[in-house]
């Protein structure tokens, strides 16, 4: 159990924002410090169980990508290490390696979602309607089959607690002006683009991916923030066991979203405590995804 971090608390660095997953500090003026806990959220309720070790696949993971992915679109990192903002070896030895210390951007209001796969609300809206987020679609698609083109389908950003809202093209290019709206869907698209034909080599499929864009205060350049293609943002299927038609097992927390629709729990705060086998099976799963990704 001394692998699990459930909330960072720092003596000397003040605190930004607690967030669903991730509590963020100031460093200085153009540094913050990135903390990814081991807190599990579904259905927008921050859980009360913690998954041991998540943090530091979630931080290993996004690394990974970010590193990889570079040269599509800059990304938050600084050159500052955990060691120099946390100078206490005893204060700093929790946060090791689930730790990230960042430039301080401006973040936009959107939550850049790319969909490669039909499922999750896209399938819902595809059954109700032809269309996902407003976009029409062949029919005939089946449950979890690959859609013709991965689509840009993006959202509002909510409060811990509070649900994200589909929204269209329009609305995006209303919120942060044509050009950056433009420009995040072009560089989301790429992102997924070339992750999915990475994974599917390593035996994973991205079916979906969540991404997060902030603006350079000195160049306005779009900067990829936050996370990236980790199995808390992503829907990762195990390329082996995928058939069209029906929902597959996943290395994400859809495992755990699967386990509480089986419970009598009206998805509001607070959350039900998880099962140890549960928790010990999320883990595997996000362990192996790691591994699978980079080795």
């Amino acid at each position: 159990m001394s692998d699990i971090l459930f909330q960072a608390e720092l003596k000397n660095l003040p605190l930004i924002h607690r967030g669903k997953v991730r509590d963020i500090f100031a460093v200085d003026d153009e540094h913050m410090l990135i903390v990814t806990t081991d807190r599990l959220s579904a259905f927008d309720v921050v859980l009360p169980t913690p998954i041991p070790g998540k943090g530091r696949v979630l931080t290993q993971v996004s690394n990974f990508w970010f590193e990889r992915l570079a040269h599509i679109v800059p990304n938050q990192l600084s050159t500052l290490r955990l060691e120099d903002v946390v100078p206490d070896a005893t204060e700093r030895a929790p946060l090791e390696g689930r730790s990230i210390v960042v430039r301080r951007l401006q973040a936009l209001p959107v939550e850049a979602i790319v969909r490669g796969y039909l499922i999750g609300s896209g399938w819902k809206d595809y059954q109700r309607e032809g269309r996902v987020c407003g976009i029409a679609l062949p029919p005939g698609l089946e449950l979890a089959g690959q859609l013709p083109e991965p689509l840009f389908t993006p959202s509002s950003k909510a409060a811990v607690g509070e649900h994200d809202e589909n929204i269209d093209f329009d609305q995006v290019a209303a919120l942060v002006g044509p050009d950056h709206a433009d420009r995040m869907r072009e560089v989301s698209l790429a992102l997924y683009r070339e992750a999915a034909e990475y994974a599917r080599e390593r035996g994973i499929i991205i079916a979906d991916t969540k991404f997060e864009f902030g603006l350079d205060p000195k160049t306005g350049a779009l900067t990829l923030i936050d996370e990236a293609l980790t199995p808390d943002s992503s829907r990762f299927w195990p390329a082996e066991s995928y058939r069209p038609g029906i929902s597959p097992p996943s290395f994400d927390k859809q495992f755990v979203r699967d386990y509480l629709e089986t419970l009598d729990w009206d998805k509001k705060a607070p959350g039900p405590q998880l099962p140890p086998e549960i928790v010990e099976q999320t883990a595997a799963r996000y362990r192996e995804a790691l591994e699978r990704l980079t080795g």
